[in-house]
């Protein structure tokens, strides 16, 4: 059978039996087709370790600019190991199918440097949930006189869209919920419990739970709704114009998000995945252990989770203050 007859099955096994999202069975064939362009070989057995070392140096001089533009930096090496990790996969499958090829165990990832966090502050994350009620309507009587029928529509339609955006930053940092998993959210969500079920990667079911805020946030910003729609967050104004659903994507929470950043003074820049690393953050330092928090990120590996832990063990802070510089 030919790489590229196993590439589809491979693709395909990734979507149905692995339960992988559409998205990553994407970005895989993207990797792989890059691969198969490079080695220019049909026969599984093709696939050699000299071939792979060949592969990973024409990776590590690819241009970081897009094709035509000029750029001195190479690929970076964490999107090489995006490369590789697919390629192994793909050479995994082939094991598990009783096809004759490379062993994936051959496949050794760049070793790349540690993973920094982007955090904010206590006090920038207190102004970024406060930003989107500052200078809100209040949808009174007095502030409709005077006004067009027009206007107090759009007044009504600010309102509510500010009520959503407290409602999204208030449910990211009280659950840890991927952006993705926050957008997939239904709206009729059970908001008389503390907890919620959410999907998340490789279609894993886990809990996670929502404080008092969040819970009123969410009940404020429903109550303002007028559409029928069965999102929990969804769009307004000009980009809901014309769609089936009204269903928020993850791109625009992205740019709420940032948005409200800049609104709130902060200077770092200011994504969903840096507040779920603050409602990590902040589990850990108020005692959580790292097993449990693992749990309620649905990181399937705890080494995923453990980037935290040197910025949250406080007995080391206690430690240093105690010894340190006594003489």
């Amino acid at each position: 059978m030919k790489l590229q007859d196993i590439k589809r099955q491979f693709l395909e096994y990734t979507e149905i039996e692995r339960g992988r999202s559409l998205k990553t069975v994407e970005n895989y064939e993207h990797y792989l087709d890059r691969f198969l362009a490079f080695a220019k070989v049909e026969d599984p057995k093709d696939i050699t370790d000299d071939l792979v070392r060949e592969y990973r140096l024409w990776l590590n001089r690819q241009p970081l600019a897009p094709k035509g533009l000029r750029s001195k930096e190479s690929l970076k090496r964490k999107t090489q190991n995006y490369y590789l990790i697919a390629l192994r996969a793909f050479l995994k499958y082939m094991v598990k199918r009783g096809v004759s090829s490379l062993s994936p165990d051959k496949i050794e990832l760049a070793k790349t440097p540690e993973r920094s966090l982007d955090l904010i502050s206590r006090a920038e994350l207190d102004r970024l949930m406060k930003a989107p009620l500052a200078g809100i309507a209040g949808g009174s009587e007095n502030q409709k006189v005077g006004k067009s029928e027009a206007d107090q529509k759009n007044a009504a339609q600010n309102n509510e869209r500010a009520l959503r955006d407290k409602a999204i930053l208030e449910l990211l940092f009280s659950t840890g919920l991927r952006v993705s998993e926050l957008c997939a959210l239904p709206r009729d969500i059970d908001l008389t419990t503390d907890e919620l079920s959410v999907r998340g990667k490789g279609e894993k079911v886990r809990v996670v739970f929502i404080s008092p805020d969040a819970k009123e946030a969410v009940k404020k910003y429903l109550a303002a709704r007028k559409d029928t729609d069965d999102s929990l967050f969804v769009q307004y104004g000009k980009n809901a114009k014309g769609k089936n659903t009204l269903q928020l994507t993850s791109r625009s929470v992205e740019r709420i998000i940032k948005h409200y950043g800049v609104k709130a003074g902060i200077t770092k820049k200011v994504t969903p995945h840096v507040i779920r690393h603050s409602f990590a953050t902040d589990l850990l330092q108020n005692g959580a252990d790292l097993r449990s928090v693992q749990i309620m990120l649905g990181h399937a590996n705890i080494g995923t989770t453990q980037i935290y832990t040197h910025l949250t063990d406080k007995h080391l802070k206690e430690v240093h203050k105690k010894f340190h510089n006594k003489n």
